[in-house]
């Protein structure tokens, strides 16, 4: 079973990859190629959905799209490659996409974590050789930045203020 790092923690993922085995209900990340050819046979399934967006793709064609998708993965191929920066961003701040928002690839390693949770990130699927628990240690080295990023409610305030609303 793959791990995954969600919310600054390392969780098993029920979501499945098409082509991987999955029941009828299992959640299914298609790609937006396979969404665009048989739209209606994705959007019409009973379990979540969720869309792996190449560097390529445009966010722009998921706009209709948003409000059915529990999930958005962004490929992060390699180290150079940061497309998938501008689409997080675009996911949180222009079309309001409250669902989870996945960082995948072979370019998402521990020493980018921070960078990619400031852009609206919360879950990243880790490349292979990397450690999960100094990645987790990545997320929480920082509670600060200096510039501004996609709005987050920290998880530590988040629970400090669960049984007391903030003044």
């Amino acid at each position: 079973m793959r791990l995954i790092l969600r919310q600054r923690e390392l969780v098993a993922d029920a979501w499945r990859y098409a082509g991987e085995e999955a029941g009828a209900d299992a959640p299914l990340i298609a790609t937006l190629a396979e969404l665009r050819t048989d739209p209606e046979r994705h959007l019409a399934r009973r379990g979540a959905l969720g869309v792996r967006l190449t560097p390529v793709d445009r966010v722009e064609e998921l706009a209709t799209h948003l409000p059915r998708l529990a999930l958005v993965a962004c490929e992060f191929p390699g180290p150079g490659e940061g497309r998938g920066y501008s689409q997080g961003r675009l996911l949180r701040e222009r079309y309001g996409f409250a669902g989870e928002l996945r960082a995948v690839g072979a370019g998402v390693k521990q020493d980018l974590v921070f960078h990619l949770a400031r852009c609206g990130f919360d879950a990243l699927e880790l490349a292979p050789g990397e450690d999960p628990a100094a990645a987790v240690r990545a997320w929480q080295r920082y509670e600060v930045g200096y510039q501004p990023g996609a709005a987050q409610v920290v998880l530590r305030r988040q629970r400090f203020f669960a049984a007391t609303p903030p003044a």
